[in-house]
């Protein structure tokens, strides 16, 4: 009898866990940046690959990195919306192009708008394993000094720049 009940209870606990797996929203898993210097990188510019760009040249300035690439279906959605949000808050948008061929990001960009301050090339993911981006596309808000203060995962929507962006964005600007 008791071979019997211990597989039982062991299954019972899996799929409580389960349970609780399933209901989860991926979208909230915190990002183990928060509150923590903007990774290092060093990457080159997608319009100009000669010139490369760094955190500490965005130093002073409140500045959000979206992960995002033409082959990725989520980025087309939020897509409209990064170019809206640019045009109604002067903000510095760095567009981090992950694992992308150059050419058809900057077709994407030609044909649908282009919402960055400047698009940097991500190639081989190292940049993004460094931010711990699992998906795209992901968007990440940094303070004036370099620090990540929030992350948001999936397609922005207009209801996260209304309720998680603009806020924090207006919040960190207008601190020293």
């Amino acid at each position: 009898m008791l071979k019997y009940i211990i597989p039982l209870i062991i299954f019972i606990i899996m799929a409580v866990f389960l349970a609780i797996g399933l209901h989860l929203n991926p979208s909230e898993i915190p990002s183990p940046l928060l509150n923590k210097p903007a990774p290092v990188f060093s990457a080159k510019q997608l319009d100009v690959p000669e010139q490369v760009l760094t955190p500490d040249d965005l130093k002073g300035k409140v500045w959000l990195l979206n992960v995002w690439a033409s082959w990725c279906v989520s980025c087309r959605q939020e897509h409209p919306v990064l170019n809206e949000f640019v045009k109604q808050q002067p903000v510095t948008l760095i567009g981090l192009n992950y694992k992308d061929e150059p050419d058809a990001a900057k077709q994407w960009l030609a044909d649908l708008g282009n919402p960055y301050t400047m698009s940097i090339m991500d190639n081989d993911g190292r940049i993004g394993l460094d931010w711990g981006v699992y998906g795209v596309p992901e968007t990440f808000v940094m303070d004036k000094k370099g620090v990540v203060r929030h992350k948001h995962t999936g397609p922005v929507t207009i209801q996260a720049v209304q309720d998680e962006l603009l806020p924090l964005i207006l919040q960190l600007q207008a601190e020293p």
